[in-house]
């Protein structure tokens, strides 16, 4: 029997450019325009979005404490922990900060009442940032359908939706775009993996590597300059092969 070989299928993405979030959180309706600014700015994830309450803005210390998502669980919302219970502090930019409390002051935090964990889990209440119109917690297949991909489409990501038919799939443009952008920003900015790792909550710095390898051009040219200045002397290989 041969070998059997296991081959990476990872896909490399591109991330946005500041153009297009600016652009796509124009097209959100106002009481979800700060959503890009967290997802962009400090690399949360949809659920955690959803699930982000005042209680996570440390004003005094630039801190944003990642401690709770809404996800569904058979198509009920619950309240539950980041992915794989992963608690975390990012840096909180002080735009990020001045969008938070601008979004808090114009839409007055409310108490949602969900289960924890599991549909009849016991019913825990936090505060939150974003919520519908009448209150409610934000549900994902709603906010894409109606709020994101509308956005998508006036930022001309998407074309418009044809009459009866569904927006255009672009799973590579969905919110996650926003972590995509954020990693793309720290490692341009020349921040470690291991840092983008803990930030963006990843349980493994290989993974983080894995996924934003190609996104570290700098690495690259570092070491390249680095090499070429150690053999700048006389003795180095280019001399070596001149002679």
């Amino acid at each position: 029997m041969g070998m059997r070989v296991r081959t990476c299928t990872t896909k490399r993405f591109v991330p946005w450019t500041p153009e297009r979030v600016f652009a796509v959180r124009a097209g959100l309706p106002e009481r979800y325009q700060a959503m890009p600014d967290v997802g962009a700015g400090c690399g949360l994830r949809q659920g955690e979005i959803f699930g982000l309450g005042p209680d996570g803005f440390d004003f005094d210390t630039d801190t944003l404490h990642v401690i709770r998502q809404i996800k569904l669980v058979k198509n009920v919302p619950v309240f539950a922990p980041p992915k794989a219970g992963k608690l975390r502090d990012v840096p909180l930019p002080r735009a990020v900060a001045n969008s938070a409390k601008i979004h808090m002051e114009t839409f007055t935090p409310v108490k949602i009442t969900l289960p924890w964990l599991e549909p009849g889990g016991k019913l825990v209440t936090h505060e939150v940032l974003f919520t519908t119109g009448e209150g409610t917690a934000v549900r994902r297949e709603n906010f894409n359908v109606y709020a994101w991909k509308p956005a998508l489409v006036s930022a001309g990501v998407i074309p418009p939706r044809q009459r009866g038919q569904r927006h255009t799939a672009s799973r590579e443009d969905g919110m996650h775009a926003l972590r995509h952008f954020y990693a793309s920003l720290l490692l341009h900015a020349g921040e470690s993996i291991k840092a983008v790792s803990e930030y963006l909550g990843h349980a493994d710095p290989g993974f983080t590597l894995r996924v934003y390898a190609h996104l570290m051009p700098q690495s690259r040219e570092r070491t390249s300059r680095a090499v070429d200045e150690l053999f700048a002397h006389d003795h180095g290989p280019g001399t070596a092969q001149a002679a």
